[in-house]
């Protein structure tokens, strides 16, 4: 049996045993007369989070999208950005990387995101699993655009996205959904969250399958085009307990498998996971947050020719591992200092398997295998400081990463090696830093400024892993550095009633050494480090909230720009891959107590250029999306969602003319129950 199989199954085990640990030793959810909550958070945030551009995201608007994805709920902050606009049902799962601040598209993420603190993106690849996350089993989301150093600080170029489990009084004892759409597709998601021992456990699926829609234009399909099939489930757990009045000890586990068709019959893509974490969370006056975690992922990718309509590459077998942990400690040193402490570890490895076919004979032609090591060591250390009305924040991070066992090998189909390269290891030290400051003017008007570094290590899939987008090859680069950001970013945050925020922010960024794809030859491309990507812009975000009406919104507007040399110059001025200048998302709600919910969510995603070259334009989208929720009796309301309401058309890729479609409209209907 797999060692990764048998971690998870003896990990029910191990949740049982844990209430042994908890000193409830009445039995009446207390120690010494105290009631025990226990809510499976982290610490809290520091005095001098709102130093930072931070938005939340709570669990209402969470679960009332028109698409019901984690990637519909966090398109509601303007600056988030995904390599593409399509979604996690119709797009290739390597490719979902996600940004904050236009900051370039890239494949691999550019900002960090954790669900209950543990990295999410891929070991291998760096994407995020979009699917393997059921917004369901969410409480809260918070956005930190820009300023995400810390803990886990190394890959939080352009900010921190921070999932959190929703927690038992959330989720409630049993909550389930079961929906269909137009299309005859479905989804179904259910969670128990019962009381346990000194705490309570929470176990979570969700299965989404369907026929999927047409992703390409009419006038672009041949006999080979098929829809966007997708079957994906996902299954997570958690146990929750108190050892103590000040100690809370989780246990997590996930595992999820997601298969794709996109485009052509026969390019079947998809990907699987299986993670396990523990952590321990003190808040006496010693407060700690101590987190160990396991990953084991893989991806499989079939490339279809664009002429002939046969396999050319068969992406097979990409298997991944990650492990890491952190210790974070904030020792009491008196009540106008927070002070934190710590380090944190990450290793990623992962192998590559893959065939190449010939379009003409059918055969086998090459056999190709390549993968690596990378490795993080950080160290950090922030304090905040409270001076009366101002609140001053800053902090630094050093980090020695390695980047080792590098290799790329060929085999012809007999399997007689035909190449082998062997790259050399190399590490070095990296240090960042961020400061802030929050003034608080007036009683409703706080004005925040903030500056900060950060870093990225380039992923095993950019250093080994060449791939193919008919016709289009981009080849790897084993030679690639670090990318190094620097910004800095001032804005306000106003109350001028109790049931009104705003917020507007001004930024500017410089991404040094910016990793991309740069073109070489004709339907040739490389993967390089580039001079830099400089973003700047302006962010406003409203939230209102009068009686059972709402209303939150969010504008972005940056200027963002390449500069190269080289290779890389020919793209110098132009605007980085996949940014786009206007970004904005504005949902209206309405949510009496005891009657329907409702809300509409207008987004606009202005231009975009596919390419590095800005020859192919992706034109600007406008969606609406809906959601309605009815009760009925007892514990059972009847749910619709609408995706894409005015059937805009979204063109998600354009090279040289062959174009792929978002979501079309997508109407959807059914019924949750929940106690």
């Amino acid at each position: 049996m797999p060692r990764k199989l048998r971690m998870l199954l003896a990990a029910p085990v191990l949740l049982a045993a844990v209430p042994a640990f908890a000193q409830d030793t009445t039995g009446d959810g207390t120690i010494d007369g105290t009631p025990i909550i226990v809510t499976g958070k982290g610490l809290a945030v520091t005095p001098a989070t709102p130093a930072y551009d931070v938005q939340d995201i709570d669990r209402e608007e969470i679960v009332a999208t028109g698409s019901g994805r984690l990637e519909d709920a966090l398109s509601n902050v303007a600056g988030f950005q995904q390599f593409r606009r399509s979604d996690s049902r119709s797009s290739n799962p390597s490719a979902q990387g996600v940004t904050l601040r236009a900051i370039g598209g890239n494949a691999t993420s550019r900002a960090q995101v954790l669900l209950d603190g543990v990295p999410l993106s891929d070991p291998f690849f760096g994407y995020i699993p979009f699917n393997a996350v059921d917004p369901n089993r969410l409480g809260n989301i918070r956005v930190t655009r820009g300023g995400g150093t810390g803990p886990f600080g190394a890959g939080a170029l352009a900010g921190t996205i921070e999932l959190d489990s929703a927690d038992a009084g959330e989720l409630g004892l049993v909550q389930a959904s079961a929906l269909i759409n137009d299309r005859s597709e479905t989804e179904l998601s259910a969670t128990i969250a019962p009381e346990l021992g000194n705490g309570y456990a929470s176990l979570g699926g969700r299965w989404d399958r369907g026929k999927g829609f047409w992703t390409t234009p009419d006038d672009q399909r041949v006999p080979a085009s098929v829809r966007a099939k997708y079957d994906s489930w996902s299954v997570g757990g958690r146990v929750v307990q108190s050892l103590g009045s000040d100690v809370t000890v989780q246990l997590r586990g996930a595992a999820w498998d997601d298969d794709r068709v996109l485009r052509f019959d026969g390019a079947n893509t998809g990907s699987e996971g299986q993670d396990v974490s523990l952590r321990l969370v003190g808040r006496g006056d010693w407060q700690f947050d101590v987190i160990g975690y396991a990953q084991w992922r893989n991806f499989y990718n079939v490339v279809v020719s664009s002429t002939r309509f046969v396999p050319v590459l068969d992406q097979k077998d990409t298997p991944a591992e990650g492990q890491g942990g952190k210790i974070e400690i904030r020792p009491p040193v008196g009540d106008a200092h927070t002070l934190r402490l710590g380090g944190d570890f990450r290793r990623s490895a992962g192998d590559l398997f893959e065939d190449a076919y010939s379009a003409f004979s059918g055969l086998r032609t090459e056999q190709r295998f390549a993968g690596g090591v990378n490795t993080d060591f950080g160290l950090f250390a922030e304090d905040d400081w409270e001076l009366g009305p101002v609140t001053l924040t800053g902090g630094v991070r050093a980090d020695r990463y390695s980047i080792r066992d590098g290799y790329y090998s060929t085999a012809n189909d007999a399997g007689t090696p035909t190449g082998s390269t062997t790259f050399a290891n190399r590490s070095d030290w990296e240090f960042s830093w961020r400061g802030g400051a929050v003034l608080e003017i007036a009683e409703n008007l706080k004005l925040r400024g903030a500056a900060y570094s950060g870093l990225r290590l380039p992923t095993l899939n950019e250093l080994y892993r060449p791939f193919v987008v008919f016709p289009v090859t981009t080849l790897s680069n084993e030679n690639l550095t670090p990318e190094k950001l620097e910004g800095w970013d001032v804005g306000f945050d106003w109350r001028p009633l109790p049931e009104v925020r705003l917020t507007a922010t001004v930024f500017d960024n410089k991404l040094k050494d910016a990793i991309t794809n740069v073109t070489i030859a004709t339907n040739l491309r490389q993967r390089q480090n580039i001079d830099a990507i400089d973003a700047s812009g302006v962010e406003f975000d409203a939230a209102l909230k009068f009686g059972d009406f709402g209303f939150d919104g969010s504008l972005a507007y940056t200027e963002a720009t390449q500069r190269g040399s080289g290779f890389a110059a020919a793209l110098d001025g132009f605007r980085p891959s996949q940014t786009p200048r206007w970004a904005a998302s504005a949902t209206a709600s309405w949510r009496p107590m005891d009657g329907p919910t409702v809300a509409l969510t207008l987004r606009y995603v202005g231009k975009q250029f596919e390419d590095d070259q800005q020859t192919d334009a992706l034109p600007s989208a406008t969606t609406l999306n809906a959601f309605v929720e009815v009760p009925l009796f007892d514990q059972v309301s009847f749910v619709a969602r609408a995706e894409n309401l005015f059937d805009a058309t979204i063109i998600t890729r354009n090279q040289g003319g062959s174009m792929d479609l978002g979501a079309p409209r997508t109407v959807w209907g059914g019924f949750r129950f929940g106690f």
